[in-house]
Order: C-alpha cells, then sequence, then structure tokens
C-alpha cells in the first residue's frame, strides 16, 4: 500500500505495508510511480520517501509468483525499471529514509534517490545469490561505481549486506544516525530543501545527472554550470538570495 501526503510544498509518499517489510507486488510499483506522478502535478518542491514499521522495503513481494511462469524479464522492463527512472528524474530534490531491510527492489528505490540517510542498523543488498537471481535495479553500477569491481563482486557472491555505517563509508549514501534518529533527521532536510531555492537545485540536479550519464569532463561539466548560472540569474530566486545576503537577513525563497 503506498500513502500520499502534500503539505507546505513537500511530497511525502510512505510504504505503508509493515507486516510484509513493505515488499511491493505489481500494483504497489505501479502505485509508487502515480505518487511520484501526483507529487509532480502538486508541483511539490522536494519528496520524502520512507517506509512504515521496521523497514524501509524488503524488496519485490514474490509471495505467489510461479518461477515457471514469471516473465521477470518484462517486470524489469515494462515496470520496474521504467518507474525507477521516474523517481531519478523527477524535477526536484528526492529524499529517502533507509532503515531496517533495504533489499532488492528496495536497493532501487534508494539509488534512484537523490539523498539517503541511513539507519547505523540498516541492512542494504540484493542477497539474489540465494535465489539464483542477478543483482538488478541499478546495482551493479551503483555498486562497481563507489565500492570497485572486486567488493561488487564479493556482495554479489555471498550475499552479505552492507550495515548503515559500510554503506555510507564506502560512499554509497549520504549520512548514518542511530535509528531512533533517522527519520526526523531526513525530515528535516526535506523541509529544508522544499523551502530553498529549488530553481537551483534542479538545475544541480541535472548536472549532476549528465556527469553520471554523460561522462562530462571538467570543462563540459564548467560550461553546464555556466548556462545553468545564466539561467539563474533571471529567476525571483536569484534576486532573492542577493538581496537578503546585502541586507543581512534571512532569503524567502519561492522556487521560481
Amino acid at each position: 500500500m503506498i500513502d500520499y501526503r502534500f503539505a507546505d510544498d513537500l511530497a511525502e509518499i510512505v510504504l505503508d505495508a509493515p507486516a510484509r517489510r513493505n515488499a511491493l507486488g505489481l500494483d504497489d510499483l505501479r502505485a509508487l510511480a502515480a505518487a511520484y506522478d501526483r507529487a509532480e502535478a502538486d508541483a511539490a518542491r522536494a519528496v520524502l520517501l520512507r517506509g512504515e514499521g521496521p523497514s524501509f522495503c524488503a524488496g519485490r513481494d514474490i509471495s505467489g509468483v510461479d518461477p515457471r511462469t514469471d516473465d521477470v524479464g518484462q517486470y524489469l522492463d515494462d515496470t520496474l525499471t521504467p518507474l525507477l527512472r521516474r523517481m531519478a528524474m523527477f524535477p526536484a530534490p528526492t529524499f529517502a529514509v533507509a532503515h531496517g531491510a533495504c533489499l532488492g527492489v528496495g536497493l532501487g528505490l534508494l539509488i534512484a534517490t537523490d539523498v539517503v540517510y541511513v539507519a547505523d542498523t540498516a541492512k542494504i543488498g540484493s542477497p539474489f545469490a540465494a535465489l539464483g537471481a542477478a543483482l538488478d535495479s541499478g546495482g551493479h553500477a551503483f555498486f562497481a561505481e563507489r565500492l570497485g569491481i572486486h567488493a561488487t563482486l564479493d556482495l554479489v557472491y555471498t550475499g552479505r549486506l552492507l550495515s548503515g555505517e559500510e554503506a555510507v563509508r564506502g560512499g554509497l549514501f549520504s549520512r548514518v544516525f542511530p535509528a531512533a534518529e533517522v527519520r526526523d533527521a531526513t525530515a528535516r532536510a526535506a523541509r529544508q530543501a522544499a523551502a530553498g531555492p529549488t530553481a537551483a537545485f534542479r538545475a544541480s540536479k541535472r548536472i549532476v545527472a549528465a556527469l553520471r550519464d554523460e561522462r562530462l569532463g571538467l570543462w563540459d561539466a564548467m560550461a553546464s554550470e555556466n548556462r545553468a548560472q545564466a539561467a539563474l540569474a533571471r529567476t525571483d530566486d536569484y534576486r532573492e538570495g542577493f538581496a537578503a545576503f546585502q541586507e543581512k537577513r534571512a532569503p524567502s525563497f519561492t522556487g521560481r
């Protein structure tokens, strides 16, 4: 079950099936995509994704799935990958709370989110070796880029899960917090972003995506920054930021 809440320019999307550790079936993934569509329609200036109960997301809900008839390739191509792309390209800052089990599809949801704060007790990875399956949801590229080839294949071959501390120390996610504090810390950051200069944030998000997807070099990245800055100089938030700095007061941004 996917819950959607919207207040003060922040969209909160909640995985709300704690009895199954928020494992996601096909209908859940479609509902999750619809929640991101709704957040964009609401002109959300930030998104917070979290899970109810002891886990963020234990992966795909395979209860009742018959591996002899399940078309997993179609599931990945037609449903999961478009959802992850939708999340990654959302036109505003996105945040996620990683706690408890963050496995399989749950790992993919985190990979597709801009900023992830992690509980120290989180268990992160994809124990697909036990299923005779391959790591998916972009996990190979994500792990190899940050952890290196040897560490990636070690995780794949052994099915070992990373703790929150290890995931942050390895550069996978942003910050680690005690489990009792991670939800509030992530919500504070999301609310701060929603009240910030979101046009500038969108520009940075596009540049970082190009660095990842197009492998921009230093000078191409600098040219992208220059174009972004020139465009932002025509926004209300840019003028407000300058005025607030000059007048020694806190800025009031609108995202325009």
